[in-house]
Parts: structure tokens; C-alpha cells; sequence
């Protein structure tokens, strides 16, 4: 398992980074397509660190003032591909509009700017030589774009933050076969002892051609689970790979992925020339998977026909040095490993798309991961349109990931402010609910997180209570809930769109509470829920917060908001250099206190250690 391959389940074992020092300028003006900055280097008066972006120190720029678009340069002397081979180059994400060229030749582009896009080189390659290599990104203050957290004033505001503009995530190169893997997908059944393998070649065969593909334990024997051919006749192929040692009920736990036992296991998939032995192999990719299912079910979330009580923790994904971009790989690792320290048995991505290096250790460490959609501030057909494509973009590349339990395409109406009204708003958020399962039915869609739900498999409550003698008045008994979801508001809204509620044995997870901060210096703008004045007041205002919610019979879950200070919000558990404001063992205590929607956690407690990160 290569956990820092920028797309760690479709690998080969060679790829050209891309990244390091670019050559870069501003154009403001937007004059540079009809100057043709794309085939000179007069514009070009700076450098930047890719994949880092310009407003942020690791740039090394540092400008936080709006540039709606800016151009990249570099020149480079990319790996010749073998005879019969494409060369490709790949993007991790390009915020928002990119448009790419080599040596003058316009290779394609990609709006988005939080999903990959890779682009065929080959007919622009030249070998053995120098060239120039030029990526324009378009990033403006659009209400209407997909944005997030990122803030459209010139400075950081209220809950919003700097922006990330152009290049954040790698630039690489690749060889591939003419007919290659482009997608890999996987999807277990764990009751049906088998794993549903999707497999896009980048064009279909001329003659069946054998696909071969292995699976085994990433474990150091490597027990073999499964071989299996079959014969590819189309360009996507559907099939599912037997798994006969699922079937052994008491050996299973060894087999399946969860927080307590992450096992995963890898995967090779292969394409043959089609002789009669099989061949030999003409494109090979490396990937891994774990063995798990999910399910919502009379007011519980089921991890492998189990109840899981949700512990998260809302998840920014920034750095202040680097914004969205992370700091490095290991930046990515120790965030995952951070939030499992602390107690949490898995996080809310807030906002953001989250690098596929990062899903990796949550995978591999065994962190539960909600995916979120970055919002967009205004509703309209065109909104619609981008919306629904960047977020499908994002479930197709990320639904393999085992750790990723839940999907949320849309954050507490933003984007749809007046769906309690306007009925196209609320067929958006159905709509939403509706793809999400069309492409994976496999996990549980929020329509709507917070409030206003249309359709949702679990229902996400918003309460920021200071104290938790009222979360208790609120979700103290199965009566309280219900009267919070019908009658009284925990948040500013209705929980649920009026006559759109069917949750019926949907869980209720109160997916935002708490967000309590330290008082900073009196000359320091910032943003919090409710201020505290010293560690011996948060600590005895956290286990106020979150006894009251482990002492809830009918809540499934929360999310603590949040796991790290941001910019101006100060409401982390950590600071937002990750250092924690309260010892670990003191937060862990809080955080992993048994629950009573969950007896079976109070039998367990006694054998819960600390968890050790490979």
C-alpha cells in the first residue's frame, strides 16, 4: 500500500513528480490568453512552490489579496513513453478553472477545483527535449462557484477563511499502455462473501481480452484471498471476485475493516494480451481495499452488522501555512493520527474534498470519514450544474475508500437559503440525495446536514448549546428528541423541511456542537460559540458537553466542532499549530466515555487502550 501515491488505489510503480519550483505571474487583467502567455515567458515575474497555493506562506508569495487568475510555467523533460504508450499528465486539483498547454499546444481543461483531471500528452510530447509546460487557473469571487470555507472579502471572515487559488494538490506524469486502467472501483459484500470489482479501460477491446485479478492480505504472508479471471469484452466491466474465506464466520473479524482492526487488503488487477495461457500482461495496477459494510437501521449506525457509536470530530483540513494544500505528506498523516489520539473514532470533513493521500491513512490507520461538498452561496441552473457535477466527481474518485462511511453533499442550506420555500431548492437537495445513492448505494447520503433535511439516512443536527444541562433537556429521552426534530429548533431553522420528513429509524447524530474557545487578547478578531477563560473551565465545560451526549439513550453519534483552531476560529480541541489545550489522556477521557445508546461500549471500556498508529 503506497500511502503517499497522489492516488493510492490505482498505482504503477512509476510516475514523474511535478511538483517544486514553477515559474508564475498574476493577471489580473485577464489579458494573457489573447497575448498568448501561454507560449512566452515575458509574463512570468515570479516563482512559486507548487503544489502550494499563492496566498499562503509555503508558496513562498504570501499575497492574500484577490488575483481571479494566475499562470504557471515550467519547464520540463518528461519520460518518453515506450512504443505504443500515452503519456498523461495528472492533476490532483486545480482550483477552479484550469487550462492546460505544452509547448503552445492546448492539451485540455478541467473546471473544479476540487476534484482530479488528467490530460493525454503524447501527440504534444517531443523526446529527448525541453518543454515548456503552462497551466492558467481562473479562480473568481463567485457566489456561484463551489467555494467552501474560503472567504470572498479580502480578508478572512467570521467562519470563513483565506482563499486557495490555482494548483493545490500534485502534478504528475505517467506512461500507460494505449489500452490501460483508468478507473478501479471496489465494493464488498461481506454477507455474500465476495467483492464487486469495476474496472474503465481507456478504451474498449478489440478482442476479449483476459482480466486477472488478485487479492490477499496486506499482511506480511500475504495469504492469497482470491484469483480470478474473466474475459474483457466492453470498456467498463462489472464483476464480482469471490471471497470464500468471508464465509467462515469466526475467522471474519480477522478479515474485516474497522476502527479497532483496520485490516486491508491489496489488490493487483491485471490486463492480458489474450493468449492462450492467458499472455502476457499488458497493463498492471496495484490497489487495496477493506472488507466492510455499512447500514443504517432503527436508530443505529451498523459498521458490520454492529452498533457503532459515532465519535467525530469536524475537520477543517488547513494549515496555516499552507491552507487547504497540505503542509507534506506526513502533514496528512499526523492529522489522521492526531484526531485518533484524541479519542475520536472518526472525523467530519468540513467543506472540502479531502487529498486522496489523507482518505489513505484514514484508511490504513482506521478513522470513519464523512465527505462533505464545498458549498456554493447562490441557487441557480447553473449552480445546480456545478454542484452536482464536482460533487459526482468526487464520489466516483473516493468510493472505494473504506474509511469514507457517509456522504454529505450540502452544509446547513448554504447555497439553498430559501429552501423552506422555494420548491426547485428543495428538488436540488433531493436531487442531490438521489445521485449520491445512484452511485453508491452502499452508504448513507445526508441531503442537508444541520437542519432543513429533504431526504437523509441520517439525520444531522446542528446545536451549539453552551451547556449541557440543555442538551440534555433536549436529547435526554426518545420524547426530547422527537420534540427537537418536530417542535423546538436546536439550530435557527427546522430540523426537517416541512412535509419532507421520512427518517423513520434514521439515527440522529448531533453532528455540530460545543466549538468552545479560550478568550484571545482583547485586540485579536475571532470567532467562537462560547468562550471560556481557562483550562480548568474548558475541561468542566467539555465533560458537561459530552456526558450529556453520551447520556442520551437515542443519539447515535456526534461531532465536535472542532478538531483544530482556524485562522480567526478558535474553537479546536488543538491549536491550529495541533498542539492540544488540554493533556491527551484528559481529552480522551472525555471523548471515549462508554454510552448508553450503546451498552455494549460499557463492557468494552474496561479493555479500550490507547491506540497505537503503525
Amino acid at each position: 500500500m503506497l500511502v503517499d501515491h497522489p492516488r493510492p488505489q490505482l498505482v504503477r510503480p512509476h510516475r514523474q513528480d511535478l511538483c517544486g519550483e514553477w515559474e508564475f505571474a498574476f493577471d489580473d487583467s485577464d489579458a494573457g490568453l489573447d497575448q498568448g502567455w501561454a507560449t512566452t515567458a515575458e509574463p512570468f515575474d515570479r516563482t512559486i512552490q507548487v503544489p502550494y497555493p499563492f496566498e499562503s506562506r509555503d508558496s513562498g508569495i504570501h499575497d492574500s489579496t484577490p488575483h481571479p487568475v494566475v499562470w504557471y510555467r515550467r519547464t520540463v523533460r518528461l519520460d518518453p513513453p515506450a512504443p505504443g504508450h500515452r503519456l498523461v499528465l495528472h492533476f490532483g486539483a486545480v482550483d477552479h478553472h484550469a487550462t492546460v498547454w505544452l509547448d503552445g499546444a492546448r492539451l485540455g481543461e478541467h473546471r473544479g477545483g476540487h476534484t482530479p483531471f488528467a490530460l493525454d500528452a503524447t501527440d504534444a510530447f517531443v523526446a529527448g527535449a525541453d518543454q515548456v509546460l503552462v497551466v492558467r487557473a481562473e479562480d473568481r469571487l463567485d457566489a456561484a462557484q463551489p467555494r467552501g470555507k474560503q472567504g470572498w472579502r479580502d480578508d478572512p471572515h467570521v467562519i470563513f477563511y483565506h482563499r486557495t487559488t490555482g494548483i493545490w494538490q500534485p502534478v504528475w506524469a505517467e506512461t500507460v499502455p494505449a489500452r490501460h486502467i483508468r478507473e478501479l472501483h471496489w465494493t464488498p459484500d461481506v454477507a455474500g462473501a465476495s467483492v464487486r470489482c469495476e474496472v474503465d479501460l481507456s478504451r474498449p477491446p478489440a478482442t476479449d481480452r483476459p482480466l486477472r485479478v488478485r487479492v490477499r492480505l496486506s499482511t506480511a504472508d500475504g495469504t492469497t484471498l482470491a484469483d480470478q479471471t474473466v474475459l474483457a469484452d466492453r470498456r467498463r466491466m462489472v464483476f464480482d471476485v469471490a471471497v470464500p474465506a468471508l464465509r467462515h464466520e469466526m475467522n471474519r473479524d480477522e478479515l474485516l475493516w474497522s476502527p479497532e482492526r483496520p485490516n486491508l487488503v491489496d489488490a493487483t488487477v491485471e490486463v492480458l494480451d489474450g493468449g492462450t495461457d492467458g499472455g502476457t500482461v499488458v497493463d498492471t495496477v496495484d490497489s487495496y481495499l477493506g472488507l466492510r459494510e455499512i447500514r443504517v437501521e432503527d436508530g443505529r449506525f451498523l459498521l458490520n452488522n454492529r452498533p457503532v457509536f459515532l465519535r467525530l470530530a469536524l475537520s477543517q483540513g488547513y494549515w496555516p501555512d499552507s491552507h487547504l494544500a497540505a503542509p507534506a505528506p506526513d502533514g496528512l498523516r499526523r492529522e489522521a493520527e492526531l484526531a485518533k489520539e484524541l479519542g475520536f473514532n472518526g472525523i467530519r470533513i468540513h467543506q472540502k474534498i479531502e487529498d486522496p493521500r489523507f482518505l489513505a491513512w484514514c484508511d490504513r490507520i482506521g478513522l470513519l470519514v464523512w465527505a462533505e461538498m464545498p458549498s456554493a452561496y447562490e441557487f441557480g441552473p447553473d449552480v445546480v450544474e456545478q454542484v452536482a457535477a464536482e460533487w459526482l466527481e468526487s464520489v466516483r474518485r473516493d468510493r472505494s475508500h473504506p474509511s469514507i462511511v457517509t456522504w454529505v453533499p450540502m452544509n446547513e442550506s448554504w447555497g439553498v437559503s430559501d429552501a423552506a420555500s422555494v420548491p426547485e431548492q428543495q428538488h436540488h437537495l433531493q436531487a442531490l440525495y438521489h445521485l449520491t445513492k445512484a452511485v453508491d448505494g452502499s452508504r448513507p447520503v445526508i441531503s442537508n446536514d444541520g437542519w432543513e433535511h429533504a431526504r437523509s439516512d441520517i439525520v444531522g443536527v446542528h446545536d451549539y448549546a453552551p451547556h449541557g444541562d440543555l442538551l440534555r433537556e433536549r436529547y435526554g429521552d426518545r420524547a426530547s428528541v422527537e420534540r427537537a426534530l418536530d417542535d423546538r429548533w436546536p439550530g435557527p431553522r427546522r430540523v426537517h423541511l416541512r412535509g419532507h420528513r421520512s427518517d423513520a429509524g434514521a439515527p440522529v447524530v448531533l453532528t455540530e456542537f460545543g466549538g468552545l474557545s479560550f478568550a484571545p487578547a482583547a485586540d485579536e478578531s475571532w470567532f467562537g460559540y462560547a468562550t471560556v477563560t481557562s483550562p480548568e473551565e474548558l475541561e468542566e465545560r467539555l465533560r458537561g458537553l459530552f456526558d450529556a451526549v453520551h447520556d442520551s439513550p437515542d443519539l447515535a453519534g456526534f461531532c465536535y466542532t472542532q478538531l483544530t483552531d482556524t485562522e480567526q476560529e478558535r474553537n479546536g480541541l488543538v491549536t491550529e499549530d495541533r498542539k492540544p489545550k488540554l493533556p491527551v489522556d484528559v481529552l480522551r477521557d472525555i471523548i471515549t466515555r462508554p454510552s448508553q445508546a450503546v451498552p455494549t461500549e460499557a463492557t468494552e471500556a474496561s479493555r479500550r487502550v490507547a491506540p497505537t498508529v503503525a
